[in-house]
């Protein structure tokens, strides 16, 4: 995993964003048009969208590096680092259909696809084996970020990890004995108290979703 080239890239679309505004302008014109379940705090709505975003972005790299630790100490990492790179590689090779996009906004797509790549391997991984690969959600961080980037690029964008994953996870590449291993050490209150360091990023950040996650994705 290459995640220091990925902090690199996020430090200079900071550096874009400084001297562009290019972001805080796309932000600031769509407050008026987030669906209505999104809830932002009255006084700085736009600086907390922002901030948003930019923590949304930086916490890709942190959350691949703690994957592929888990899936290493668990066994398991010459299954799931392939996916994992394919998440960083969204960041270094953007496919064709983010041709265009540039600075954070460009990021936010590109961490979307990371977030939702992970977002799909672990309920791969709750279907087949009862328990996700990493025991944190961010589901609701994902449908923000889906709203923030636009119902019909978003679908492609969740289209293109639905492809990427098909057929990567397959219960017949992983070894029993080993699933059995990591289910066992999913279950150790060390490894449970470990990822509940990280909070609820939406919540952590003021942003919040008042409707079901059903209601938001049908609207």
């Amino acid at each position: 995993m290459n995640t220091a080239a990925l902090r690199q890239l996020i430090d200079r679309a900071h550096q874009h964003e400084a001297a562009s505004g290019q972001l805080a302008k796309q932000l600031d014109a769509q407050l008026d048009r987030l669906h209505p379940a999104i809830r932002l705090p009255v006084e700085n709505a736009q600086a907390v969208l922002a901030s948003f975003v930019a923590a949304y972005i930086a916490q890709v790299p942190d959350l691949l590096d703690a994957a592929q630790a888990v899936a290493a100490e668990a066994g398991i990492e010459a299954q799931i680092k392939p996916v994992l790179k394919i998440a960083e590689e969204y960041f270094l090779q953007p496919p064709a259909l983010m041709n265009g996009h540039d600075g954070l906004d460009g990021l936010l797509d590109e961490a979307y696809l990371a977030h939702r790549l992970v977002e799909e391997m672990n309920d791969r991984y709750i279907g087949q084996f009862g328990h996700p690969l990493i025991p944190m959600d961010t589901t609701v961080a994902n449908l923000i970020a889906h709203q923030l980037i636009g119902e019909v690029f978003a679908n492609q964008l969740d289209d293109a990890v639905h492809q990427t994953v098909e057929g990567m996870l397959s219960p017949s590449r992983f070894d029993p004995a080993l699933l059995q291993a990591y289910r066992e050490q999913l279950d150790d209150p060390q490894v449970t108290a470990a990822w509940q360091s990280w909070p609820c990023l939406s919540r952590h950040l003021g942003v919040e979703l008042a409707l079901g996650q059903e209601q938001l994705v049908a609207s």
